[in-house]
């Protein structure tokens, strides 16, 4: 296939001019490629991680372990995407009196991580080289709001409860 600028476009759903690496919370969205069924299944409302699932689960902690700027909030991992809220906070590292001039990285950057990190360790797992584990792009929101946050953590929480009407879950 050859490349046709009239549908082999991409443009960013990002908020134009929006500094994704200051502090905030963004509730985000990432998805398998082809929207496979890779971490597990959802039986009667709650999810059943397979092994796959577990080291992909592990490798999201992993972000808050390795960007002391980074915290976790609620998030789940679905048979075929990721729901999470991601808190950059302020720490930048160093300490009170010796503060360092650490750059916090932009959200996209913390997402690419996590993506490369967990694709390389799947693929190793699977004996398989070079294969995608994620879809190329991801959704996000700004959260800007406590009613906001609480409202995008219940969806969270709930998720596994809707996966049965979910169009995905039937691929």
């Amino acid at each position: 296939m050859t490349y046709d600028p009239e549908i082999h476009h991409r443009r960013s759903h990002r908020l134009r001019g929006f500094d994704y690496s200051q502090p905030g919370k963004y509730s985000i969205t990432i998805c398998t490629q082809d929207k496979k069924h890779l971490f597990g299944r959802v039986v009667e409302g709650e999810v059943h991680l397979n092994e796959s699932g577990e080291y992909v689960g592990r490798c999201w902690k992993w972000l808050a372990r390795n960007f002391p700027d980074v915290e976790l909030d609620e998030w789940i991992l679905m048979p075929n995407h990721l729901h999470g809220i991601i808190v950059i906070t302020k720490n930048v590292g160093g300490s009170r009196t010796a503060p360092t001039a650490v750059k916090r990285k932009p959200l996209g950057r913390l997402i690419g991580a996590f993506k490369t990190v967990s694709t390389d360790g799947f693929n190793q797992r699977k004996g398989a080289t070079g294969e995608s584990l994620w879809q190329r792009d991801f959704y996000d929101h700004i959260i800007r709001n406590e009613d906001e946050l609480e409202k995008i953590r219940e969806y969270i929480r709930t998720n596994p409860l809707k996966w049965a009407s979910d169009p995905d879950a039937q691929i």
